[in-house]
């Protein structure tokens, strides 16, 4: 099996276990991801925070966001091969659809984020993680980490995790998983404190 195929029959396996996990959880698993969440973001008060509006059966980080002491801010897709921009958000901000459809921030203020809560497919115990193939979060979290400390979650059901998540060299890393299940660091990579 080539690589890219590889990279697809993962992604196909994890939307599928991603899809039961958001069924059977009939929101309890949700909710306790999200206090989880909330607990962990409690350690970075004032900092800027980039979440994202969930899409079809994503964890929804959006309680957590709407907990957040500081700036809050959602990904923008600004052009294809480039990295996401993120603009501020509140629980009132009007939104609009966006690229691929996601709801996105109608005008506001750009802000570069020192916390990222990052949507995934599926994720592994290195912290890597697998997304829907356009690169964006690779890109931004590049970018990001070029220009100073970045904290970068992932967010997910405990049924996301692969034993392991075909990786490239461009692939960037996760810096800790948040789960129905607790907190997942993984250790030396971790910039910024997580609690």
């Amino acid at each position: 099996m080539t690589f890219a195929a590889a990279k697809t029959a993962a992604r196909e396996a994890a939307l599928a276990a991603r899809k039961r996990a958001h069924q059977a959880a009939q929101g309890h698993a949700q909710a306790v991801a999200q206090r989880h969440l909330q607990a962990v973001l409690a350690a970075h008060a004032g900092k800027v925070l980039a979440g994202y509006m969930p899409m079809r059966n994503e964890i929804d980080p959006l309680p957590a966001m709407a907990a957040h002491s500081g700036p809050v801010a959602v990904p923008v897709i600004v052009a294809r091969a480039a990295p996401l921009r993120f603009r501020e958000w509140h629980p009132a901000t009007p939104m609009v659809r966006g690229t691929f459809g996601a709801l996105i921030p109608e005008t506001g203020v750009w802000c570069d984020p020192q916390v990222l809560i990052v949507p995934l497919v599926a994720f592994d115990g290195r912290g890597m993680r697998l997304g829907y193939g356009g690169g964006f979060y690779d890109r931004t979290l590049e970018y990001l980490r070029a220009q100073g400390p970045v904290l970068a979650i992932g967010f997910a059901y405990a049924a996301q995790e692969l034993p392991e998540v075909p990786a490239e060299p461009v692939d960037q890393p996760l810096d800790a998983v948040v789960t129905e299940d607790g907190l997942r660091s993984f250790g030396a990579r971790t910039q910024i404190p997580l609690s």
